[in-house]
């Protein structure tokens, strides 16, 4: 059973946690549960889209999903595994972790309790059970982890004239982008182009062209065997070190780290 046919299941048993472990269809539109999601990346990338933002989760990353939050799931590799555990809410008070959207590096411990869950595969497993104590401690070792948060956002928009802009951007990455040559491309002003990037982007060009390059990057690195150097160039960065550099500022990794890892 997919995850899309599984939704109504995971929110039946409300003192459950029900556990999913699956190569996931590539989108899952808009949806909510009555539950807190925690869900590991194994391989590849995953994309969660909220209100207009869409995050990106690496390999080796998990998230969590605050229950009620309406949120887009799409998976960006045919061989990313997403592992999944649907939370009772009713102690989510105890901790402000449980509350908000978080993606985090995932701990080589939370790695294998993870792992572990994959037994309970495609199941609800209450109070009644004797692996229910498991799945409490996992919950409650989450806000202790003390992961600093990894805020990939790549901001997205309904406005037709900026949907054409970005397209423009992601075809032409590996060219050296500038606004003046952007304003000339779309007959546009500088200050009226500033000003649609942060009405409807709500970020610069600068900061949206950098974030678009990294995310292209983390793609790359996580899809491909191409050398890290070819995927600077491929991303619009002279060189090696400046890429890494700022690959480092966005993910707190190098990128040979990263693909390591």
């Amino acid at each position: 059973m997919g995850l899309i046919a599984s939704l109504p299941e995971i929110d039946k048993k409300k003192e459950s946690v029900f556990v999913m472990h699956e190569k996931s269809e590539k989108l899952i539109p808009l949806h909510s549960h009555t539950k807190g999601q925690l869900s590991y990346v194994e391989g590849g990338i995953a994309y969660i889209t909220i209100d207009f933002k869409t995050y990106v989760v690496p390999a080796r990353h998990y998230f969590w999903i605050p229950r009620g939050m309406e949120h887009i799931l799409r998976i960006g590799y045919s061989a990313t595994v997403l592992r999944s555990l649907y939370f009772y809410a009713h102690d989510d008070h105890a901790h402000p972790f449980y509350n908000r959207l978080g993606i985090y590096p995932a701990s080589e411990l939370l790695i294998q309790m993870i792992n572990f869950s994959e037994r309970w595969d495609g199941r609800h497993v209450t109070p009644k059970d004797d692996n229910f104590e498991f799945l409490v401690a996992l919950k409650n070792i989450l806000p202790q982890l003390n992961n600093k948060a990894l805020p990939i956002i790549l901001p997205t928009t309904d406005n037709e004239q900026m949907q054409k802009i970005i397209r423009y951007l992601e075809k032409n990455l590996a060219e050296p982008l500038t606004a003046k040559q952007i304003c000339g491309q779309f007959n546009m002003s500088e200050r009226s182009m500033s000003r649609l990037f942060q009405a409807t982007l709500h970020m610069s060009f600068l900061q949206f062209l950098k974030t678009v390059r990294m995310v292209k990057a983390i793609e790359l690195i996580l899809k491909t065997q191409q050398p890290i150097g070819d995927i600077a160039y491929a991303v619009g960065y002279n060189t090696i070190s400046s890429f890494s550099d700022a690959f480092q500022d966005f993910t707190l990794s190098r990128p040979t780290d990263f693909r390591k890892n």
